[in-house]
Order: C-alpha cells, then structure tokens, then sequence
C-alpha cells in the first residue's frame, strides 16, 4: 500500500487542503481530506473486475464547507445527538449549540468535520491529529485526537480512533462516510445484514427514550438479511420518526472489546458487499432520507436514498441516558476504538 498527496483547494482562511490518496496490491484507491479526515472517494471492483466509486462526495472543496450532510466525515466530540445540547456531569451543567432543531448532532458547528486535522504519513498509515480546547463547542476539557486509517491488501478501510483529555468530558467519535455499492441510483434494493437483536427507539425528535426494543416482528429486523426498501415504507411510527431508518442498532457482541462484524450489505446486480467490523457497542445504520437532490458531485446528483450510512459508535444521547454503556473520558484514560470496513465480491 502506498499514499500520495496533492492540493485539493483553499480554505477561506488561506489554509491549504490536501487529499492523500491510499492504493493498495489489488489497485483499490481511497482518497482522504485532512479537511475532516474526509473520505472522499473509494475505487472498489464489481465481479467483473470494472471499478466505480462506491462513496458519495464531491471533487471540489467548496461543497464541503456548504450544506455538505457530513459526507465521508470524522464526527465528534460526540458523534449523533444529545438531547437539548445539555448534560451534567460530576455535578455541573453543560450547555452546548443545539445545529439539529432542539439538538446538539454531531459535535456542533464546526464538528471535528469542518476543523483541519495536522496531517502525516506513518509508513502505511495516513495519521490525523488535532486539539480540541477546552470549551470548543461548550464541552469540558482539552481532548487531543488522533485517527489513523489504513487500506490494507484485503480491501480493508481501517479507522483507529485514540484520544485522551485533561479533564472529564463525553467522547463518542465516528466515520460518517455515505456508501452506494452499484456507484450510483438508489440503495433500496441494496441487501442489509445487520448483527443486532436489538435497536435504540426514539421519538419525534430523534432522541432515545432510554431503553432497547427486539427488532423481531419490526422493520428494523435485518438479522437474517433483506432488502432496504423491503419495509422502509411501512405505517411504522419509528419509521416516521427517522423519515426511514435513522437508528442506532445495539450490536450483538461478546462480552469485552472485540472487533465483530455489524453489519453486511451487498449489492447483488455488481456483486460488491461491504461489511463492517467494530469494537463499539453500536452503529447508526441511515438510509439517505434527507438527500434530496440539491447536492452534486462527481457528476451525480444525490437524490432521495442514493446512499446509506453504516456509522459504528455508543448510543446517542448516552450523557442524559444512565442506563445505555459509558461515553465519559476521563483524566488518564485512553479512548480507543477501531472499526474497519471490508469490499469485497460475491459472484
């Protein structure tokens, strides 16, 4: 595997964007902003052998400092919502910018996907920092984040997070690339598997109740394997609620931190299928329902469901949720978390 860099455009500031460009044996590409850590574009074959880039995004800087719905983006501090921009911990009060109606997503404006990481190259490592100061965003705490991503000869995309901070603080980071394995249309007929028994309902406003339901007898049930669109349009009202799925799905996972498999989607007319392995307890499984073709880029229009998002992270809004697993980062602790997102064909 080796890794180029070229310009890719100029900030309003003056600053410097670069895309580095990660090919391994095989001659899958994967192109990467250190604007966001953004996942701009990635080369996968079909059966056949011919490539088409699978993920959506733009060919130009521009796009992504507009109204760009984190295409490809690292996310944090915390990655999906928290209820009201508020939370207390060890006694105090948050408050944060609320960018989502009533909500805080995704870190805010700017998240970590409008900052630009300092970027290196670590033999076959592509390695992002960057130095989140106390009170950015309103949260507690300087965090200091690196994101190492890797393309291995298996056709692995690997995204490890690490990060520490000074003082205690919710970290819940994410990689939000939007993905359409035919390179283009809609992903309805696209098969989704996904390993989790149950999901995070929530309510109009797209924040958890608090508890897990079975997906069993729901359309929320991917567990043997079915088409997007299978149910999507079903008089389901956690359905309404997300405009189509917009859920976190709590993973089947063994007990401890281990990297097992969340999900798997494979379309069958190109034969490609993605799957995704993560050490988080959960992943935002999105079906594009707020695309709604105003966006260009790469010479698509990026209509309504033209891409689905396989997000690995906690649960959202887990800072007002006792009950769901620890985003707290504390004083000397390390968070670490690695998922990897495997191409590959099936004949």
């Amino acid at each position: 595997m080796h890794i180029q860099q070229a310009p890719f455009g100029t900030l309003p500031t003056g600053g410097q964007v670069s895309v580095f460009t990660l090919t391994n044996a095989s001659g899958m590409t994967v192109k990467i902003l250190d604007l966001g850590g953004i996942i701009t574009e990635i080369h996968v074959p079909d059966r056949n052998g011919t490539f088409a880039d699978v993920a959506l995004g733009f060919d130009t800087l521009a796009p992504y400092l507009g109204d760009s719905p984190y295409f490809g983006a690292l996310i944090g501090r915390y990655g999906n919502r928290i209820a009201r921009g508020r939370f207390t911990l060890d006694g105090q009060a948050y408050t944060l910018p609320v960018n989502n109606g009533k909500n805080h997503l995704h870190g805010g404006v700017p998240g970590f996907d409008r900052v630009q990481w300092q970027a290196r190259i670590d033999n076959d490592e592509l390695v992002l920092s960057y130095r989140s100061v106390d009170g950015e965003q309103g949260y507690p705490g300087t965090l200091d984040a690196t994101v190492r991503y890797s393309l291995t000869d298996d056709n692995d995309i690997v995204v490890r997070f690490h990060a520490t901070t000074d003082r205690a603080t919710p970290v819940n980071l994410t990689q939000h690339s939007y993905f359409n394995l035919a390179g283009g249309g809609s992903i309805l007929d696209h098969e989704l598997l996904l390993d989790a028994g149950a999901f995070v309902p929530i309510d109009a406003d797209l924040i958890p109740f608090g508890a897990l339901a079975p997906v069993g007898g729901t359309p929320f049930d991917f567990v043997s394997g079915r088409r997007i669109g299978e149910r999507i349009a079903e008089d389901d009202e956690q359905l309404r609620h997300g405009g189509g799925y917009d859920h976190c799905f709590a993973l089947n996972k063994p007990s401890g931190k281990a990297l097992t498999r969340a999900a798997r989607v494979i379309d069958r007319h190109s034969g490609r299928v993605l799957e995704l392995f993560t050490e988080e307890p959960g992943m935002q499984f999105y079906s594009g329902n707020f695309l709604d073709g105003s966006l260009t880029g790469k010479g698509q229009t990026y209509g309504h469901r033209s891409g689905f998002a396989l997000e690995p992270q906690h649960f959202p809004d887990s800072p007002n949720q006792p009950a769901f697993p620890n985003t707290i980062l504390r004083p000397g602790e390390v968070y670490e978390t690695e998922s990897r997102f495997r191409f590959s064909v099936e004949q």
